[in-house]
């Protein structure tokens, strides 16, 4: 029997999670982009562009040591406040992500990996768990974030891990 890859090991959901989060995206009320559900939230359209660029972050932890967010300009947020943009960006982002996680052996996987800006370390560790925390976790986290938002708004929420009250008749 030929052994599993580290990408069938460990994140053989991440195509799953990809459509679940493509379908949450796929939701996004134009009409509401700016609405917050609080003054210290991010605006709906914030929060929708950051689970989109998500998997920019598992690229930058699948293929460099580091990322210093203070060189080169830092992080400048996409900006995306469309349903269509935020569709575009989170394709734009995630297939080159899969792509690098696809490619990672066990050393890789194991090697360490930082966030910093400056001197000062955001976060770091080795790169297979960091992977699984902010691709799949911290991307379900906001998702969760973003349904309840739909749901605050009357907006009907799609299935994610199976159907929804919005697609189950009553």
């Amino acid at each position: 029997m030929p052994a599993l890859t580290p990408f069938q090991l460990f994140f053989h959901d991440v195509e799953d999670e990809f459509a679940a989060t493509r379908r949450i995206l796929s939701a996004f009320p134009d009409e509401h982009a700016d609405w917050q559900p609080h003054d210290r939230s991010m605006s709906l359209a914030t929060l929708a562009a950051h689970i989109a660029e998500l998997p920019r972050l598992a690229h930058l932890i699948a293929t460099e040591d580091e990322w210093d967010v203070t060189a080169g300009g830092g992080y400048t947020p996409s900006g995306a406040r469309t349903r269509s943009a935020i569709l575009d960006l989170f394709e734009e982002s995630s297939n080159p992500a899969l792509e690098a996680i696809r490619s990672l052996t066990p050393d890789d996987l194991a090697r360490p990996w930082a966030m910093r800006g400056g001197e000062v370390v955001y976060f770091e560790g080795p790169r297979g768990p960091l992977l699984r925390q902010y691709l799949v976790s911290h991307t379900a986290h906001h998702r969760g974030q973003l349904g309840v938002c739909y749901r605050l708004l009357g907006v009907a929420l799609p299935g994610i891990y199976g159907p929804t009250a919005d697609q189950v008749p009553s």
